[in-house]
C-alpha cells in the first residue's frame, strides 16, 4: 500500500475510503469472510491496519502470480 495506514483501529468507513469501495462492499467481504480480519468491540467493527495491509499485500501476490 502506497498510502501511510493510520496509527489507530480503522472503521468500515475508514477502510472503505482507503481502499475507494463502497462501505457496503467492506460489510460484503466481512459477511462473505473474503476481507481483512475484523474484529468487534462491543458493536462497533474495527480493522487493525496491520492486519490491513497484510490483506492487501496477499491480494497483491495472488495478481502477480
Amino acid at each position: 500500500m502506497r498510502r501511510p495506514l493510520p496509527d489507530r483501529y480503522l472503521t468500515p468507513l475508514d477502510l472503505a475510503d482507503l481502499l475507494g469501495v463502497p462501505v457496503e462492499t467492506v460489510y460484503q467481504w466481512r459477511r462473505k469472510d473474503t476481507g481483512p480480519r475484523g474484529f468487534r468491540v462491543g458493536r462497533h467493527l474495527r480493522y487493525d491496519p496491520e492486519d490491513v495491509r497484510a490483506w492487501v499485500a496477499t491480494l497483491m501476490d495472488k495478481e502477480a502470480a
